[in-house]
């Protein structure tokens, strides 16, 4: 590869399809991570490029692994002895430790050997590593433009160039902007151009520049129209933590939108969803839920705004850049959605309330945490802010087993304030689910935990309506869910986490956001949630506009999926990380029903030890 033109390429094909599965074994401690003839994935993204490369790298952005692409982002090993057994063991990132092994000096010859993976692949991530070796040597002033078309048409984003380059992502993505390096969007055709296509869809890609009526363009074969327009941010891979419950708030929210006469626009990498239907929005762009990638469609299509609320943590962790570029955020403010989401904030807006919750304070530190537990009394629930799946949270008994916790959140997660409640023990746990207009409120349900609080909500049999909580007990969860929707200027939906002890109940979180039971409160009572909310959000509609009329018949059970047979060797206790991967609903006449007598006298044998 030199800096002449011709390191530049034409791809031969229209387009190649990268699929890369999903691995969750950081919630599996323990486990067996090699993978071989049993299926351990629990979800998996695809991707779309005009070259293999192109699309690897926008696949690996798409993952959500904390991973800007296919390296050149300072993450991959070093270490040759554990870089060459990954390669020998296959397990969720053999992919990277290819990459790392090139890195590193490590012979194709070899890795192969290893591997058997083709020479082909090789070869490709091979040319990545020389090309990442060129662009080193330059600096954001410096490199070229066919250099940098170079780089975008392998896929590379802005913010592996940075890191290259040793600059910020804005100075790189300013650079595009100066040399004409811009982001086109191809058509895949839903009709194999036998005729005009209705449904098509999109990616995008970079490609050299075509000579027509004597000027130099890239042709761009998604044309923005004039109309009001709504983009809808997808849920990304499934995981855990993070499944279809979101995806079916989606693609209610584009149905909503379509209804509101908005002309919808769909971002989402997941092909096993409903939103990637290329029929469900009016445009689809199947692209990575990737700042880069979200920002070049707002600024070709031009959206009225939008919507964060339904695409779980994936679209919500977008929110702050929206902000940051005055684009506009359909519903409840970021200003709010942040509050809810910093465990500090949230806690601190509650005693402004005068609403109960657990006594509590924040670490940024060890030794800050240990001080903090002499005051707090053990159990202690420590849990980092702005996570998903309950993901890093942890009971602790005694300043060993807290300090160890605190400095392993530290090391995953540098720099985020790690909050510390005391554990109501053998209290019950109870949540509910609402709309807000940022004025009135209408709670949709409210559901009742069969297992203790402790146990993460995914993790939980969910019971609706409640079965054996006080009339006082509903009434102030009902008060409470009013007051922080109303306190949070929610616009759309929230859902509140409760516990309850000694009949009074006190409040864990709220997450003004689609959640996992709103699909649930939606096909047990026969109403479309989704649908009323968005209108909310899109100020299409106040809550009083509504007829709520659902259709309360018996009760409704939330049942957790897990699957722990796919890892034998882990500890299946549950606790307050999520673990299900994912839920069933079951319903019931009355509670004499066996299988609710069963499940609740489970409960009340696991309260008695």
């Amino acid at each position: 590869i030199t800096k002449s033109t011709s390191a530049l390429f034409e791809p031969t094909l229209d387009y190649v399809v990268v699929k890369i599965p999903r691995w969750n074994f950081d919630k599996f401690k323990g486990s067996d991570i090699n993978l071989g003839l049993q299926m351990k994935s629990v979800g998996e993204v695809m991707a779309i490029g005009r070259s293999f490369q192109e699309a690897l790298q926008k696949a690996c952005q798409s993952l959500e692994i904390k991973r800007n692409g296919l390296g050149a982002d300072g993450k991959g090993l070093t270490d040759q002895d554990k870089i060459l057994h990954s390669l020998a063991n296959p397990s969720g990132d053999r992919i990277f430790r290819v990459y790392d092994a090139m890195r590193l000096g490590i012979t194709t010859k070899k890795i192969f050997e290893i591997t058997k993976i083709d020479y082909w692949f090789l070869h490709q991530i091979e040319e990545l590593v020389e090309l990442e070796k060129l662009i080193e040597k330059y600096s954001i002033e410096e490199i070229e433009r066919d250099l940098l078309l170079t780089a975008k048409m392998k896929g590379y984003a802005d913010r592996q160039i940075a890191h290259l380059l040793g600059c910020l992502e804005s100075q790189v993505f300013d650079k595009r902007k100066e040399l004409s390096v811009n982001r086109v969007y191809k058509l895949v055709d839903t009709c194999a151009a036998e005729f005009e296509a209705q449904t098509p869809y999109y990616y995008s890609t970079f490609e050299m520049n075509k000579i027509s009526n004597g000027k130099k363009i890239a042709e761009n074969e998604s044309i923005s129209s004039d109309k009001k327009k709504i983009i809808v941010l997808g849920s990304g891979p499934n995981r855990i933590g993070q499944g279809i419950e979101f995806d079916y708030s989606c693609v209610h929210g584009v149905l909503a939108s379509k209804e509101c006469g908005y002309e919808t626009i769909m971002i989402n990498c997941n092909p096993e969803t409903v939103s990637t239907d290329f029929d469900t929005a009016d445009k689809l762009y199947f692209e990575p839920v990737f700042w880069e990638h979200i920002y070049d469609i707002i600024l070709h299509e031009k959206p009225k705004g939008v919507i964060v609320q339904l695409g779980g943590q994936t679209a919500l962790k977008l929110a702050e850049k929206l902000e940051r570029y005055d684009i506009q955020i359909m519903g409840t403010s970021y200003k709010a959605l942040d509050v809810a989401e910093d465990r500090g904030r949230f806690s601190e807006l509650l005693e402004k309330n005068n609403i109960p919750f657990p006594k509590f304070a924040v670490a940024q530190t060890a030794e800050e945490a240990i001080n903090i537990s002499k005051d707090l009394n053990f159990p202690i629930l420590v849990r980092p802010s702005y996570v998903l799946g309950g993901q890093g949270m942890k009971i602790v008994i005694n300043e060993d087993e807290l300090e160890h916790h605190i400095i392993n959140l530290l090391k995953d997660i540098p720099g985020n304030r790690v909050l510390l409640d005391h554990y109501l023990d053998n209290a019950i746990e109870a949540e509910a689910d609402a709309i807000c207009d940022g004025k009135d409120v209408y709670i949709i349900g409210i559901m009742e935990h069969i297992e203790p609080c402790g146990i993460h909500s995914g993790d939980s049999y969910a019971v609706l309506p409640t079965f054996d909580l006080s009339d006082n007990v509903r009434q102030q969860m009902i008060d409470i869910t009013k007051k922080i929707a109303v306190a949070l200027e929610t616009v759309g939906l929230i859902n509140i986490q409760f516990a309850i002890k000694d009949e009074v109940v006190y409040v864990i979180e709220a997450n003004p956001r689609a959640s996992r039971t709103v699909p649930f409160i939606a096909k047990a009572y026969d109403e479309p949630y989704v649908n009323y909310a968005s209108k909310v959000m899109l100020g299409q509609n106040k809550v009083a506009d509504f007829e709520f009329n659902p259709k309360k018949k018996g009760y409704a059970i939330k049942v957790p999926v897990f699957s722990f047979n796919k890892f034998p060797n882990v500890n299946k206790e549950l606790g307050p990380e999520m673990k299900s991967t994912g839920e069933s609903i079951y319903f019931i006449d009355d509670l004499m029903d066996d299988y609710f007598v069963k499940v609740y006298s489970e409960r009340n044998l696991y309260l008695s030890k």
